[in-house]
């Protein structure tokens, strides 16, 4: 019988965002270059995202600018003319992203099996991943290489760092004191805990622990404003850095830091990749599906609570990956219940530590 990855020399792949998405992208690739160790990959990926990790070796990355509108495709499009891959693995639905596929030329299409098809997916791809129902998204993007004969990619992650990036690490990070990092905000908004229970749960965090807390955030004007709160809401000192840092100096910090505290974000996904432990803030969002990887277990779950709340439906009965957005149901996340997880995870985090 043929070796199927003899005829696979080439593969592109389509994954523009988001930044938690594309980390889960990341032991594909690894994955790949294991199984067909002479492959040549090209990713096409968003321009933000690039930047976390458009140095992974052995890859060609492409930018593809969504907010560059028209001009976006065209210059897809000369940068494919005159290619042709193996195959095509598009793992993003949306509807700019279909566009996009059709621009990159290649014998073989995968993509999502119908159930998680949308924005006329189907009409792009020529081949699909296996159906699997309540399949968490790091491993339904496992699931790509199935059906170039290829085992599923298992958990294992890689951003390459440099030693530069770790200059903020290096300045705020204490010794012998837990480190605990706040990425407080997400890009949707309902999906954020509030700042006077982020407030409590650092000032808890210190007078209980010891811990040394830093907050973290992009530049934005919300996230900076949001910092600031929990900074002048808190007793206890805090280090509040938001806006200060590069992504790959908070991917360095992520890394050497022993615990952060996010809703469904990206730094909660940075922070997995990075193998740090991750307490994650889950209401509107079910984290059996979208949640930090390797530290489900830390996650406060209220999303069955939430989802029927605002439904009327049980998870059983709503669409896997369904969203219970609304006005409140980060606000079912009692600030008790984090604190009994932050007790959980610090009494794990000695014993394995003696």
């Amino acid at each position: 019988m043929k070796d199927k990855t003899q005829s696979l020399n080439s593969i592109c792949i389509m994954r523009l965002s988001a930044l938690g998405d594309v980390t889960h992208v990341i032991p594909v690739i690894k994955s790949l270059q294991a199984q067909v160790p002479d492959i040549e990959i090209t990713w096409v990926i968003g321009k933000l995202e690039a930047k976390l990790i458009g140095d992974l070796p052995g890859v060609e990355f492409i930018i593809f600018d969504k907010k560059a509108g028209l001009e976006g495709y065209r210059a897809l499009r000369r940068v494919m003319q005159g290619r042709h891959f193996d195959a095509l693995l598009h793992m993003q639905v949306s509807l700019r992203a279909n566009i996009a596929a059709a621009l990159i030329p290649a014998t073989t299409k995968i993509g999502y099996d119908k159930a998680r098809s949308k924005d006329l997916h189907s009409f792009f791809i020529n081949r699909r991943i296996p159906a699997k129902p309540e399949q968490h998204v790091r491993d339904c993007l496992a699931s790509f290489l199935e059906p170039l004969g290829l085992m599923p990619a298992p958990p294992r992650w890689q951003i390459p760092l440099k030693d530069a990036d770790y200059s903020l690490a290096n300045q705020y990070l204490v010794e012998d004191r837990i480190n605990l990092v706040i990425s407080p905000c997400a890009s949707h908004v309902l999906r954020n805990w509030s700042s006077s229970r982020y407030a409590e749960l650092a000032d808890y965090a210190v007078a209980t622990y010891g811990a040394n807390v830093i907050l973290v955030g992009s530049p934005a004007a919300f996230e900076k404003k949001v910092c600031g709160e929990i900074e002048a809401l808190m007793h206890e000192k805090v280090a509040n850095i938001c806006g200060q840092d590069t992504l790959k100096q908070l991917t360095a910090l992520l890394e050497k830091a022993d615990l952060l505290v996010s809703p469904d974000t990206g730094p909660a996904h940075i922070a997995n990749a990075m193998g740090t432990d991750v307490l994650g803030l889950y209401a509107a969002s079910n984290p059996n599906r979208s949640g930090p990887y390797g530290s489900l277990s830390w996650c406060v779950n209220r999303y069955p609570e939430a989802l029927h709340k605002f439904t009327s439906k049980t998870v059983a009965q709503a669409r896997w990956g369904a969203k219970a957005e609304f006005e409140g149901a980060m606000e079912m996340i009692s600030v008790d219940d984090v604190t009994a997880t932050l007790d959980r995870w610090v009494t794990d985090y000695r014993e394995s530590s003696q």
